[in-house]
C-alpha cells in the first residue's frame, strides 16, 4: 500500500466532532484529523512520537505546559509521553499526524 487516496480510506469518529482516517505501515501511522469548529481532542498522553501539521484553520493546541493558537502551516512534535490537547477554533480544521 504505497500509495493511499484518503478518500478511500473509512472514517472513525471515536471523539464527537472529530473524524480520523489512519493508514499505517510497520512502524509508522499517519492520521489525516478532520475537525468540526469548536471539536476537542482532550488531554492526553501516549508512549509514541507524534509530529504533525495544520492543513486547514485555526487550532489551540497544548503541548505540555504551552498553549498556542496554531494556523495553516504550522507544524509541531509532540514527544512521547507528553499530556497534549487540540481545539478547532474559529471554524473546522484539518490536522495531518505522524505517530511513530
Amino acid at each position: 500500500m504505497p500509495f493511499i487516496d484518503i478518500d478511500s480510506v473509512k472514517p472513525l469518529e471515536l471523539i464527537k466532532g472529530c473524524r480520523m482516517r489512519t493508514p499505517y505501515g510497520e512502524k509508522l501511522m499517519l492520521s489525516y484529523l478532520e475537525m468540526d469548529e469548536g471539536a476537542v481532542v482532550p488531554l492526553h498522553w501516549h508512549p509514541h512520537e507524534q509530529g504533525g501539521m495544520l492543513l486547514k484553520g485555526k487550532m489551540e493546541l497544548t503541548i505540555g505546559d504551552e498553549v498556542r493558537v496554531v494556523g495553516v502551516g504550522s507544524m509541531f512534535i509532540i514527544p512521547p509521553n507528553t499530556p497534549h490537547k487540540a481545539v478547532a477554533v474559529d471554524g473546522p480544521a484539518v490536522v495531518l499526524d505522524v505517530f511513530s
